[in-house]
């Protein structure tokens, strides 16, 4: 238990000890698994083939092959920057995208029937050979060509 300090009534709450497990959502995370799946990404027609081990997001997966995905708020959900395009059977497999997801998609140029946030989707054995469609731009305003730096 947590003692935490209420300063607006003075009062002292205890608060469960948190469960680190379903803290990590976004974020740069470090598997030391065995368990890699093959993905591709198409990118300006080319289809790019990398090797990625379970457990991370879309959005890592890129960032970790060099592959051109924004993701300006690096993972938080903050932006539409990440934008994927999914096959239709593997959009249909996945949890339906939550409602501030879809809040951010709808800021999202390109968008598609089968649109998903990059650091929404999180890779499993499932995914093994899925291609992942890049759009020809963000709403940050990147086009073609431009390579963006990773925070």
């Amino acid at each position: 238990m947590y003692r935490l300090y209420n300063i607006i009534n003075s009062s002292i709450l205890l608060i469960p000890k948190p469960n680190l497990n379903t803290l990590i959502k976004a974020g740069n995370r470090n598997f030391t698994t065995n368990n890699l799946i093959n993905i591709s990404f198409i990118q300006y027609d080319e289809e790019i083939n990398v090797s990625v081990p379970v457990g991370i997001s879309i959005l890592e997966a890129a960032h970790r092959n060099n592959i051109e995905i924004e993701g300006a708020c690096d993972g938080c959900m903050a932006c539409s920057t990440c934008h994927v395009i999914l096959d239709e059977n593997v959009y249909n497999a996945l949890p339906e995208p939550t409602e501030a997801e879809m809040d951010m998609l709808d800021l999202a140029p390109c968008l598609t029937p089968t649109s998903r946030l990059g650091c929404q989707v999180i890779l499993n054995e499932k995914h093994d050979g899925i291609r992942i469609k890049l759009p020809r731009i963000t709403r940050n305003f990147y086009v073609d060509g431009y390579t963006p730096s990773h925070h």
